[in-house]
């Protein structure tokens, strides 16, 4: 295991992640220009075609909270969704060189019995995710909200990596995410829980009805648009390889226009439940997925431009200033926002050479 390729994203503290800063000396109608992010395309395989997702359920999960997150697996690749959906979110993973792609469950592996304990290592991520080992597919570990990580709420609330596959160099990527109902959920289940820190506005209604379940899927959605754009550290990515910046990542904790640290952005709201959602998926499914970029009138549109080269893709986030009353809110109309994370090491004992992304909100 120790050849494993511990790569690892880490998906934390989406309370705050997009900071809007809109100055008193701004007047209606001016436009602030915003330096683009730059994710270069470093030449490496990518994850495209038919993409089987098979599931380990490490811990209790009920037979509701796992059709919940594979009904959003499935609702990435199904047509016919009201607009806007998770297939039109996923879509825009096209406009980088991976091409179309389809998401499918595959095989599903229940671990009710809890054989590593509830505190695990990054060597315990890494024998799980070796469980399944198939040719064009991703493994997906997901522990129940009484399972801890190293790592987990202090840095993280997810990863991504690969583990190797044969004796051959070939390796198949994996994700983690974890359950933050009970361990942290204003850390990684904001904006369905009141964030620990930083302003205290009300949190959303979860769409599901689960907190813990419905904060996975936000991070599951962006390590798996991480995944297919860099499943082995030499896709697309801005910065240090050992810590690179992804595809949504720069936009987490951005749900809809206006966001700012503390508050998730305009979404759509059913009038019966009062939940708050900003994509339709499978099965009548309302999901909240960060960076959402399905629709336009309501938030965020498309994750940047290739440039000529199509070695890169740039992200432009634009500020909309003011309107016909005289409103100085800001309106974000970019998928990918500018704001980048700080950079640390996660020193896990069997991860030593691995690195996370911290976000740091505040400042």
């Amino acid at each position: 295991m120790n050849m494993a390729s511990n790569y690892r994203i880490a998906i934390t503290f989406s309370a705050v992640l997009t900071l809007l800063v809109l100055l008193p000396t701004l007047t209606v109608g001016e436009l602030v220009q915003e330096q683009p992010l730059v994710l270069k395309y470093h030449n490496g395989q990518l994850l495209k075609g038919r993409i089987t997702v098979n599931l380990i359920w490490y811990g209790t999960f009920t037979p509701i909270q796992r059709s919940i997150i594979v009904d959003f697996i499935n609702s990435v690749s199904t047509t016919g969704a009201p607009l806007p959906s998770a297939a039109a979110w996923w879509k825009t993973t096209e406009k980088y060189k991976v091409g179309s792609s389809a998401l499918v469950v595959g095989q599903q592996f229940l671990h009710p019995a809890y054989t590593l304990g509830k505190n695990l290592k990054g060597k315990d991520l890494l024998s799980l995710a070796t469980k399944f080992n198939e040719i064009s597919s991703i493994t997906v570990v997901l522990t129940a909200k009484d399972v801890n990580v190293d790592g987990f709420c202090m840095s993280r609330c997810g990863t991504h990596g690969s583990v190797p596959r044969g004796s051959g160099g070939a390796k198949t990527p994996y994700i983690w995410v974890g359950n933050a109902e009970t361990l942290c959920p204003g850390q990684c289940a904001w904006p369905f829980h009141q964030p620990i820190y930083g302003p205290q506005s009300p949190p959303l209604v979860a769409p599901n009805g689960d907190v813990g379940v419905d904060g996975m899927i936000i991070n599951l959605a962006t390590l798996l648009a991480g995944t297919v754009t860099n499943p082995f550290n030499n896709g697309y990515f801005q910065g240090p390889a050992t810590a690179p910046l992804e595809a949504v990542t720069a936009c987490t904790g951005v749900f809809g226009s206006g966001a700012y640290p503390g508050y998730a952005g305009r979404v759509l709201v059913d009038g019966t439940t009062g939940s708050s959602y900003n994509a339709h998926g499978a099965n009548g499914r309302r999901v909240g997925a960060g960076g959402a970029d399905s629709y336009k009138t309501e938030g965020l549109e498309g994750p940047g431009t290739l440039t000529g080269s199509d070695s890169s893709v740039e992200l432009g986030l634009k500020l909309k200033l003011g309107d016909n009353s005289g409103s100085r809110e800001g309106t974000l109309i970019g998928v990918l926002g500018r704001l980048g994370p700080r950079i640390r090491n996660s020193n896990s004992d069997s991860d030593s050479d691995s690195k996370s992304l911290m976000f740091s909100p505040w400042d």
